[in-house]
């Protein structure tokens, strides 16, 4: 790594490998249960051990890493029965940002979560899982955006975080993108009408049938 590209050290050092680290657990890119080495993640990211230990014990706070006494720290493993707790909360935070989305999204904007819905809807016809399931992040990620509920938009993230494995596994469920396609197209129907009641039972049943689809 070139000298003016390091991330320097104390608090500069520790936030660039808490966003690293993060990112890395979020996008799947280290799997539940994998050991996080703080040696080999210092020199992977250019920090010292010290920023690493900090970051790791933000992201045990998170609840995305876990901190085993005497071992070490590694990616916590989120079970299907907290998985749905998860959701249930998620059934009600994301209902409070579509609903407050409906009502203070722009014309613009809503021709924008359109957009996303026609992407979503072709990558289903074309049978693509994977670029379904970013498309259905962006989608969520848009809707909490507008609400401009930054306290729920906060905790969302904060949950949707722990949620990346099964994510993944929903998304490459066989049948799974199919039936979710229409959820998501009623929700931007409904933001789109401006019709917060509406948007908020939308919401609710999609991650309704989230919840049925993880038990099963």
């Amino acid at each position: 790594m070139a000298e003016e590209a390091r991330p320097g050290t104390g608090e500069q050092a520790k936030q660039h490998a808490l966003v690293q680290l993060r990112q890395a657990i979020m996008r799947g890119e280290m799997a539940p249960a994998q050991r996080l080495v703080e040696n080999e993640l210092a020199e992977q990211f250019g920090v010292t051990r010290a920023s690493i230990r900090a970051a790791l014990i933000d992201l045990a706070s998170e609840g995305l890493v876990e901190r085993i006494r005497n071992r070490g720290s590694r990616v916590r493993v989120v079970t299907v029965e907290e998985a749905v707790a998860i959701t249930e909360c998620r059934m009600v935070l994301e209902g409070l940002c579509a609903a407050k989305a409906a009502v203070e999204a722009s014309d613009e904007q809503l021709a924008g979560l359109a957009d996303v819905g026609t992407a979503m809807t072709k990558a289903v016809a074309d049978g693509e899982p994977v670029t379904y399931s970013e498309l259905n992040q962006e989608l969520h990620a848009r809707i909490r955006e507008l609400s401009g509920q930054q306290v729920a938009v906060e905790l969302l993230e904060r949950l949707n975080a722990q949620l990346v494995r099964h994510r993944f596994q929903l998304a490459l469920r066989p049948g799974r993108p199919q039936r979710s396609l229409g959820e998501h197209l009623a929700m931007i129907e409904a933001i789109r009408a401006r019709d917060p009641q509406a948007a908020e039972v939308a919401a609710r049943a999609h991650l309704t049938s989230v919840i049925d689809a993880l038990r099963a």
